[in-house]
């Protein structure tokens, strides 16, 4: 069951009012997720209607976005996209706005199944954040990391990744699981509920890396069918 967006009482989310806020405030006291709420005009289902984009992802630019046949409320919803675009490019980060009609999944029988639609955390070596936004629904996803087990720390699964490894459950093993991210993906505990994080609102999460003050925001992409609309989705 997933909650309805920005659930009340998750004290690791914060809620910001404005840009400058999402992008200053310090992750810290156990915070590891900030949404900017946003309701925002325009309609981004036409965006993405008048796209030939075909299966997988499509990367759009902005002259894609402006060639657009679009009403007034899809100019609309061009305008603010390429705002946000903006407003990220000069943080000094690199955003990029994707059409997604499916990504590519794990193979049914993986031990642990890495592709994004399994609860993952991000990562970096150095000091680093995700930001995100959800254009058109099915919107992103989101778990609490006290509702959610690393599936490297399950002993069944541990045991079969040690068995595919070879050797003892040491540091090398250790770098194993590492190398392959099986590390940053997570189970949800039983009675989990996850979260949307919404339509249109602006997200900054904390990832893991070195000396990081809070826990990663553990999150993944929503479960699609054949024959869903596309995503289109702000990720930097």
């Amino acid at each position: 069951m997933i909650t309805p967006d920005i659930p009340s009482g998750y004290s690791r989310i914060r809620v910001v009012s404005s840009f400058q806020e999402l992008v200053s405030t310090r992750f810290g006291e156990g915070v590891n997720a900030l949404c900017w709420k946003r309701t925002l005009l325009g309609d981004f289902r036409e965006v993405v209607q008048k796209l030939s984009a075909e299966e997988g992802i499509t990367t759009l630019d902005e002259w894609t976005l402006q060639a657009l046949p679009l009403t007034s409320v899809g100019k609309l919803a061009v305008e603010t996209l390429l705002r946000d675009l903006q407003l990220l490019r000069e943080l000094g980060v690199s955003p990029v706005l994707d059409c997604i009609r499916g990504y590519e999944r794990d193979e049914a029988t993986a031990v642990v199944a890495t592709d994004v639609y399994s609860f993952h955390a991000d990562s970096a070596p150095v000091e680093a954040d995700t930001f995100l936004c959800s254009y058109t629904d099915p919107a992103s996803e989101g778990i609490r990391n006290e509702d959610a087990q690393r599936r490297v720390d399950i002993p069944a699964i541990r045991a079969e990744l040690l068995r595919a490894f070879g050797g003892a459950d040491d540091e090398d093993f250790r770098e194993y699981l590492s190398e392959n991210r099986f590390d940053l993906h997570y189970a949800p505990l039983p009675g989990a509920r996850p979260f949307s994080f919404g339509v249109g609102n602006l997200w900054r999460i904390a990832i893991e890396y070195p000396g990081s003050p809070v826990p990663p925001c553990i999150h993944r992409a929503p479960a699609t069918s054949p024959g869903d609309p596309a995503r289109l989705l702000l990720i930097a």
